[in-house]
């Protein structure tokens, strides 16, 4: 059994849709991160970054004592080890897949977040800033488009790699026209109509009904971090 520590964000959906996908037992554990629930004692123990997701996996491979994750894409290629799924076995394929994960990690993730950011949540709008990220997601966009463009999924195969970027590529949301990127618009309907990322997503509104930003407190909680507020 996996626990899953998890709210409803990108980074939350990618967990909820390989365990979806493969099957995998899991409980979910949410951390409401616009009440501050992520600054808990007993979540900065699984998550000291007191980031989600997060897991517990209570059955190891090893047979030992539980092992806890943090960060996504650690957690997505432990799991798909863990199952044998989502994650090619030979050595070339292998780094292919986990090369563009990382490449999710390291670029898309960042530059998109800060394109919600700056362009929906920031109390003043920063043409630099919102220009600034607006086109380095387009740019990001275009090379997933160009690598797209002779196959269905990231590495052929569905792999983790799609299950990693699936949730960061919001086209409305992130400025973007998916008219200019044809094969990732044909790359994220098929996703979207996978089963298993329909029951993922289904799950968002039965734990969170709230935006993550909807008064000053939650803002504060979610925008106001710095050094004084790791504990």
């Amino acid at each position: 059994m996996i626990d899953l520590y998890y709210w409803t964000t990108p980074n939350g959906h990618k967990i909820t849709i390989f365990l979806e996908e493969t099957g995998l037992p899991y409980a979910i554990k949410p951390v409401n991160i616009s009440k501050g629930e992520q600054f808990q004692p007993e979540f900065l123990a699984i998550s000291p970054n007191n980031r989600i997701p997060a897991i517990v996996d209570h059955e190891p491979d090893d047979g030992g004592a539980p092992i806890s994750l943090f960060e996504s894409g650690a957690i997505l290629q432990y799991l798909a080890e863990k199952t044998g799924r989502l994650l090619p076995h030979d050595l070339r394929r292998r780094w292919e897949c986990l090369q563009w994960l990382y490449w999710q990690m390291g670029g898309l993730g960042p530059f998109a977040g800060q394109n919600h950011h700056f362009r929906h949540y920031a109390p003043e709008k920063h043409p630099y800033a919102i220009d600034r990220y607006v086109r380095e997601t387009g740019r990001l966009y275009a090379v997933l488009d160009k690598r797209l463009a002779d196959r269905a999924f990231i590495t052929g195969e569905y792999s983790i790699a799609d299950v990693a970027c699936y949730p960061w590529v919001q086209p409305v949301r992130q400025g973007q026209d998916i008219a200019d990127f044809p094969h990732l618009g044909r790359w994220l309907a098929e996703i979207k109509a996978r089963p298993a990322v329909e029951r993922a997503y289904a799950l968002a509104p039965k734990i969170n009904v709230a935006p993550a930003v909807h008064d000053e407190k939650s803002r504060a909680i979610l925008f106001g971090q710095s050094k004084d507020t790791v504990r």
